[in-house]
């Protein structure tokens, strides 16, 4: 997948578990997992709120690189 994130190690830094992180943004732990894995790629809204709750950028959270044909 060409979608890299940071998330694990911003909630990692903050000390909060996947529960907590799913409960402040308002999905489910499941979800916090997936993303993390790099199996599910969020909508623009959660992108915005976990950029909002980390203090930093959408970019800074989120990596897009091309994929090499």
């Amino acid at each position: 997948m060409p979608l890299h994130n940071q998330l694990k190690e911003l909630r990692e830094s903050k000390s909060i578990n996947q529960t907590e992180m799913a409960n402040i943004c308002g999905v489910s732990r499941q979800t916090v997992s997936s993303i993390e894995r790099g199996d599910y790629h969020p909508s623009v809204v959660l992108a915005l709120k976990l950029a909002v709750y980390f203090e930093t950028s959408v970019e800074a959270i989120f990596q897009y690189e091309e994929e090499k044909i």
